[in-house]
């Protein structure tokens, strides 16, 4: 019954990450690139402000309950699945703190003054990362959904 809560949990909270993840990648920075004048970079640095402070906890919550769940499924039919989505999470975390969180930090503090010239290249560039990212944790979901149906 244990294994059985702590896939769910982990299927649900996983799955809301992918949620808001992809809603950034496919809607809410493409709204942003589309606002006139500097709104679009305003709507970053807020979002890179609120979300700094969220998703790390997340992203390792999420890591967290994986590796539980994979703890408690060794040698089980689901452990193979379970363990790939849990290394799927650790990369992940690793693209966020390697790639995309030195970025993130910069657009977070363009509100105080002027951006950099470059700044729509560092945006464009961090959309890429992300989407990539995105991917990764989709496919972390679906091995938990999988493994979570057997």
């Amino acid at each position: 019954m244990g294994m059985l809560v702590l896939g769910i949990v982990t299927v649900v909270v996983v799955g809301l990450l992918v949620g808001v993840e992809f809603a950034v990648a496919a809607f809410v920075n493409p709204i942003f690139a589309g606002l006139p004048g500097d709104g679009g970079l305003r709507g970053r640095t807020a979002g890179a402000q609120l979300l700094g402070r969220v998703m790390p906890f997340w992203y390792i919550g999420s890591l967290l309950l994986a590796a539980g769940w994979a703890a408690l499924a060794w040698g089980g039919a689901a452990a193979p699945l379970v363990i790939l989505a849990a290394a799927l999470l650790v990369v992940s975390v690793l693209m966020s703190v390697t790639l995309l969180v030195p970025i993130n930090d910069r657009v977070r503090t363009w509100a105080a003054g002027e951006p950099p010239a470059d700044w729509k290249e560092q945006v464009r560039r961090w959309d890429r990362l992300h989407h990539l990212r995105v991917s990764v944790i989709v496919a972390a979901f679906v091995l938990l959904a999988v493994a979570g149906a057997r």
